[in-house]
């Protein structure tokens, strides 16, 4: 099913080269283009795309302005999901898009974008209620975390803890069974306990693995400490 798009980009050569790409890829329907937030917002009540796709600095003050969009677009059109790009690894900004809630919403790098088939499952992703977090991001956020665990993580054993940090960084049960030496069905079972645990056991796989992660993550001090 094609999924119909509007990209965000203030860069000129940004815009137009990502546009070429998705322009190429018979899934998506780029349905316009825009360089600022504004217009980003107004091009997104005109068309109610699936999905938008938008840099994260944009003017005026290129800090914030692709998330907060993110969010009210997310809070006014729910029906369409929302891939934020960033050139680096920025965890706060990665936290304060995905802390309230990561359905219908992505944050991938930029370098990302030239691998077409996952910026496309990211936008697909998205526009279904899914999440799409990058692996890059994930290690980066946990780079960060502290040697203080808090109350969300008191009720883990410590073999759910090691499961939770391998989920934290992207790996699948089958890696996370090949990192740890155990059967995949022992993973999970826990990956299983973890959600159980955590409260997170109505929402889709993908998005409990995300919710999961930002636990982790929030517990630990890792998408806070400086």
């Amino acid at each position: 099913m094609t999924v119909r798009v509007v990209f965000a980009d203030d860069n000129f050569l940004v815009r137009e080269g990502v546009a070429g790409l998705l322009t190429e890829t018979t899934d998506i329907e780029l349905v316009e283009t825009v360089a600022d937030p504004d217009a980003l917002l107004a091009a997104v009540g005109v068309h109610r795309p699936d999905a938008v796709l938008t840099d994260i600095r944009m003017p005026p003050t290129f800090t914030t302005e692709g998330i907060d969009a993110a969010k009210r677009i997310r809070a006014e059109f729910p029906a369409t999901g929302v891939v934020v790009l960033s050139q680096y690894v920025e965890e706060d900004y990665a936290f304060e898009l995905l802390c309230d809630g990561v359905e219908g919403l992505g944050y991938l790098l930029k370098e990302r974008v030239t691998q077409v088939d996952d910026l496309v499952r990211a936008l697909y992703d998205v526009s279904r209620g899914g999440s799409a977090l990058d692996p890059k991001v994930v290690e980066g956020l946990l780079a960060r975390k502290s040697t203080e665990s808090t109350s969300a993580l008191l009720g883990l054993t410590e073999r759910e803890l090691e499961v939770l940090q391998e989920v934290a960084t992207g790996r699948s049960n089958a890696a996370t069974a090949t990192t740890l030496f155990m059967s995949e069905r022992a993973v999970e079972k826990h990956v299983g306990a973890v959600f159980q645990k955590l409260g997170l056991v109505h929402e889709s796989d993908v998005n409990r693995r995300v919710m999961a992660v930002l636990a982790y993550l929030d517990a630990t001090g890792g998408a806070r400490t400086r």
